[in-house]
């Protein structure tokens, strides 16, 4: 594919529009209602979010993840603490993640601070998920080096015969993250490129609503 060629992808947007007076004042209440509509048309994993880091030397980085919990404080994930992202995390605890619908042509932008979550609430977690994913985070020694597919198949099926009539406990390096956002931005696709942006942002403890220039 040559510069030209992605030089001519581009789609028009015109399923929706982003005005203040239908909107309220609450960004939780708005992207309930945005991933609720994501839900019932069906898109495949609704729930899939970027989340973007940032180590403490300043290097960022990128990564596709699923949005697990959300509550009225914040958004939650899971993933190995000694991980890439897990050590951004608790290096630099801020962090970025963007919600893109692509059938709906919305996204939804957050940015915040980050916490973990208590032991008690990934244990909780741990435990719902499916099996084969449960030794899965054990088999996986993310964002290490291993030599090949065969030694990661070959853990996996170690700890599958040593857990096979067993609870499977919770490593002590996994668990929970929470993102407690300051920043909501929402995005509607518009003709024209002139899209709706409407930014959240909290200033003392409330929420102040924006329009952005596209």
């Amino acid at each position: 594919m040559n510069k030209n060629d992605l030089a001519n992808i581009r789609k028009t947007h015109s399923l929706g529009r982003l005005l203040e007076e239908e909107i309220g004042e609450d960004p939780f209440e708005l992207f309930h209602s945005w991933l609720k509509l994501a839900v019932e048309k069906n898109l495949p994993e609704p729930n899939a979010l970027t989340l973007a880091t940032c180590s403490r030397d300043g290097r960022p980085s990128a990564r596709m993840m699923l949005l697990k919990e959300l509550d009225a404080s914040g958004f939650v994930f899971y993933t190995n603490y000694e991980s890439r992202k897990g050590r951004d995390l608790q290096e630099n605890p801020m962090a970025a993640i963007l919600f893109y619908w692509y059938d709906l042509e919305k996204q939804v932008r957050i940015e915040g601070k980050i916490e973990k979550l208590t032991r008690e609430e990934t244990i909780k977690y741990f435990h719902i998920r499916p099996r084969e994913s449960q030794i899965g985070a054990h088999a996986s020694k993310q964002s290490s080096i291993i030599p090949d597919r065969k030694f990661l198949d070959a853990s996996y099926e170690k700890l599958e015969k040593k857990y096979e009539n067993a609870e499977i406990p919770v490593p002590d390096y996994w668990g929970g993250f929470r993102l407690i956002p300051d920043i909501m931005e929402f995005w509607q696709g518009r003709p024209s490129r002139l899209h709706d942006r409407i930014r959240f942002r909290k200033e003392n403890g409330k929420w102040i609503k924006e329009r952005l220039s596209p």
